[in-house]
């Protein structure tokens, strides 16, 4: 038995300590916000925060999990960053195909919990590793300085 503690619930699982995170959450929990693209940490589909930090859960073990904070999508609207940055995203229309707008959310808070008012090159270097089919990396882009003003336009 492994027990996380996923949005603040402490769940106890009968799987396998190396069970991909990703997989606890989406097949055993039920929490199916956080996506399965590419299964090699590539696309960012799969990002949730583990002690408010973003890791891709798709080669996360569980293992290492436990002991610490699980959020997920689900629960990041909870929080007043992660509620700013979805606002954001919902202002300016930022969601075309929206499959890979959950990672992109959840990597968004992190950096705004870390940096607060990022600039272009930190915004860009803490999303490089979410990828968006779609291109609508500008309008994230803008999002995330949208949330860092509390939703004012900037100039």
């Amino acid at each position: 038995m492994v027990t996380l503690t996923i949005n603040g619930e402490d769940h106890e699982l009968d799987v396998p300590e190396q069970m991909p995170l990703l997989w606890a959450l989406r097949d055993v929990v039920g929490l199916t916000g956080t996506k399965f693209g590419c299964g090699m940490a590539q696309c960012g589909a799969c990002t949730v925060h583990l002690d408010g930090e973003a890791v891709r859960s798709c080669v996360t073990p569980v293992a290492q999990a436990q002991g610490r904070a699980i959020t997920t999508l689900e629960a990041i609207g909870d929080d007043e960053v992660g509620s700013r940055v979805q606002q954001a995203w919902l202002d300016l229309g930022v969601a075309q195909c929206g499959y890979c707008q959950g990672g992109q959310i959840m990597s968004a808070t992190a950096l705004l919990k870390q940096t607060p008012d990022p600039d272009d090159e930190r915004i860009l270097d803490a999303m490089a590793g979410n990828l968006c089919r779609c291109g609508t990396y500008n309008r994230i882009r803008q999002a995330i300085h949208r949330a860092a003003a509390h939703g004012e336009e900037q100039a």
